[in-house]
């Protein structure tokens, strides 16, 4: 059966032999696809995807076509399909229920790394089960809750350390909700957006706006986005101390000020990529194993206030526009697959 493109109204998510899928073809636009799905083997499971999760950072810069040519392998997604820029099958926050595979896995939640699709065939090794205690819904924010054990490896705050988070988008909320649960830490999330005050607070943080003076920080952690976000997180930043750049900002450079105090007070930049464990935990934990204990993370239910709005896969169109213009919300924007 070859791979055909069809509009909105003339595709549907449920069929058996074949699946939908989401292909950006350009600048804020894209396709639905109808693709043969291959038959399992022996060591592959069947999946019927219940929800996907948009995450806004990288999926922007995949909607204008924003990954630099020198990141175009480091960038794929596991279950990626075509190449950047255009056009390309991406996605990697992927719930759905096994309808056929191992005895395992029959009929349970899982994640997956798999892009905006209804249905797939995957190795069982790349599925993930999801503890009972996590909703489908909730359970999308694995990539994002994974993300931020990692910076948090990469960071390590101890007891009683004061962190500084530039940016309450959804990965320095994350990484705030987690980093507030070691006894005596205190997390302050600073933003330019004061109406994101409610959520950080709600997440056991404080807010600060970028023109309020900031207490001294032990650690701090650039998850902004923007050059702005990198500027300031040095200015906070302790004297022989260091920013940990959760951020990925694709083509477009950022300039920096390393002028004035910043040799003086002896800072340091240093990345935080979640395409690898951190080095402190490398040789002791696995890509799985961060997976899962994300998981099982997600039995908090605070973290249902990093949901956006739920759409029908039939809105992906305009979503992918408007992730490409930056109208796109901040918060994690959960596709839904179930029949219309």
């Amino acid at each position: 059966m070859s791979e055909t493109t069809q509009r909105p109204d003339q595709v549907h998510p449920d069929r058996t032999e074949a699946a939908t899928a989401w292909w950006t073809t350009g600048p804020g636009r894209g396709e639905f696809r109808q693709e043969p799905l291959s038959a399992a083997g022996a060591g592959d499971a069947s999946v019927r995807t219940l929800f996907t999760g948009v995450s806004r950072g990288t999926e922007s810069l995949i909607a204008r076509g924003s990954v630099p040519a020198s990141e175009y392998e480091r960038m794929r997604a596991p279950f990626q399909a075509g190449d950047f820029p255009f056009p390309v099958k991406y996605g990697y926050l992927n719930v759905g229920v096994v309808e056929a595979g191992p005895s395992g896995l029959r009929d349970r939640l899982v994640f997956t790394l798999f892009p905006h699709q209804s249905r797939f065939v995957a190795p069982a090794g790349a599925l993930t089960p999801v503890p009972p205690g996590v909703p489908a819904r909730r359970a999308v924010l694995a990539g994002a809750v994974e993300t931020a054990v990692n910076v948090l490896w990469d960071t390590g705050p101890v007891l009683g350390d004061r962190v500084v988070i530039v940016g309450a988008g959804m990965i320095g909320c994350a990484i705030a909700r987690l980093a507030q649960g070691i006894p005596g830490v205190s997390v302050t999330i600073v933003d330019v957006d004061v109406r994101k005050k409610a959520v950080v607070e709600a997440l056991g943080a404080s807010f600060a706006l970028a023109t309020d003076p900031i207490a001294a920080a032990d650690v701090v952690i650039e998850a902004s986005g923007s050059g702005a976000g990198l500027q300031f997180a040095l200015r906070v930043a302790p004297t022989d101390g260091e920013v940990v750049v959760a951020s990925w900002y694709g083509a477009p450079s950022v300039s920096l000020d390393l002028g004035a105090d910043f040799h003086a007070r002896r800072l340091t930049i240093r990345s935080s990529q979640v395409g690898a464990v951190a080095p402190a935990r490398r040789g002791r934990r696995t890509t799985g194993d961060r997976l899962a204990l994300a998981l099982r993370l997600l039995e908090d239910p605070t973290f249902d206030l990093l949901l956006g709005a739920t759409s029908s896969w039939r809105r992906l169109p305009a979503i992918t526009s408007a992730l490409a213009d930056g109208t796109a919300g901040e918060l994690c924007e959960i596709i839904d697959w179930s029949e219309e």
